[in-house]
């Protein structure tokens, strides 16, 4: 799972780029080999459970179709796209790529997407919600950069894709293997392909604030007593009949912020843990492998490895140590911290490390815990 280090001066980028404006890196990786080429991505295509979708440009038209492809669909007489989603699930120097953006807290990796494209190939000028690096692999791709857009932005009419109805180009550059362009989130953006090309793209997530804001109002609500009610002590005298006065209204809304500001003193923030590991797709754990596993780690395996699918996070806690892997939670003592950091940075933990950490109960319950959640797998 090794892809070089991405040639950034990463504190001037985070200063003054990140969600900010673009950057081209020029020889982002030096001599990049592409992990994956144009027909193993179309073999990951024809697969069932893969998300894959092909764009064409046809008769003026934008064109969408979804896998699973046949062979068959590859033929076409008109430019046409491949994308295929979350490829580094399946190939793990795919995942590896994700070692290249490691500076940017991990609970914020969504996945790599991997394009393939005939010669003036494209998916249309759009723009994304989320930040993206993207990676040229094979061949060459031009790339229009244009105007900040967003929900106002008018788009030509479409049942799934968001193509911009009007596009600003306000930069070109022309990528080669081992460059790369960082987007911010809102950014238009307008890729061509110049002759057969692959590109890398690696999605940053961006949790949308009305999930984040119902999630908390969930745990807020769980910590608030039934028998609350509203009270008024300093109620004025009525002067109009059925009014809803505004001093009304502003001391209903200082005693829910009094409530508010009690409850988040007292409770826990593992609403968001749960919500930025909660996986993109499913992460099925067969109860046979689980055994199977769970046999391998009893009887002295070499190491374990992070699952690319698996999501994991924590967050120290008065109590200790609270772990999310793929959704779910739960409180460790602190002693696993360095074991789960090991596990983190490395995406592997073996030797004396694995060792010490079966050797101790909350060590092995940690292994447990991330094997039953899809999170790890032993080898």
């Amino acid at each position: 799972m090794t892809a070089g280090r991405l040639q950034l001066d990463r504190e001037a980028f985070l200063a003054r780029y990140w969600q900010r404006e673009p950057l081209l890196i020029r020889e982002a990786i030096p001599a990049f080999k592409p992990p994956l080429d144009a027909a193993e991505l179309a073999g990951l295509a024809l697969e069932a459970g893969v998300e894959s979708r092909l764009i064409e440009y046809r008769d003026q038209q934008w064109l969408l179709q979804h896998g699973p492809f046949t062979e068959a669909d590859f033929n076409r007489d008109a430019p046409w796209t491949l994308l295929v989603q979350a490829v580094d699930h399946y190939v793990d120097e795919v995942a590896g790529l994700r070692r290249l953006v490691d500076f940017l807290p991990q609970w914020l990796m969504d996945d790599v997407m991997v394009s393939y494209a005939v010669d003036g190939g494209s998916v249309g000028p759009h723009y994304d919600n989320y930040d993206v690096f993207l990676l040229q692999g094979e061949g060459r791709r031009h790339w229009r950069v244009g105007q900040a857009c967003d929900s106002r932005s008018a788009l030509l009419p479409h049942r799934e894709l968001r193509i911009l109805r009007d596009f600003d180009c306000q930069q070109e550059f022309l990528l080669e293997p081992g460059d790369m362009l960082y987007l911010p989130p809102g950014q238009a953006h307008w890729g061509i392909a110049q002759g057969e090309c692959t590109t890398f793209s690696i999605g940053l997530r961006a949790p949308r604030i009305n999930d984040l804001l119902s999630r908390w109002a969930d745990q807020m609500l769980e910590g608030l007593a039934p028998d609350l009610f509203y009270r008024d002590r300093q109620i004025e005298p009525v002067s109009r009949a059925g009014e809803i006065r505004p001093r009304d209204l502003q001391q209903v809304a200082e005693r829910l912020r009094v409530t508010l500001a009690d409850l988040d003193r007292q409770g826990d923030n593992r609403w968001f843990g749960e919500v930025v590991t909660e996986p993109r797709y499913d992460v099925p754990v067969e109860d046979g492998e689980l055994a199977n596993q769970r046999a391998l780690l009893a009887g002295g395996a070499c190491q374990v490895e992070l699952d690319a699918a698996g999501r994991v996070a924590w967050q120290e806690t008065s109590a200790g140590v609270a772990v999310f892997a793929n959704g779910q939670a739960q409180e460790f003592a602190a002693t696993v911290l360095p074991w789960l950091v090991q596990l983190c940075g490395q995406w592997r933990l073996e030797g004396q490390a694995l060792a010490a950490a079966l050797a101790q109960p909350d060590g092995s319950q940690l292994l447990d815990y991330l094997l039953t959640t899809g999170c790890i797998y032993v080898e």
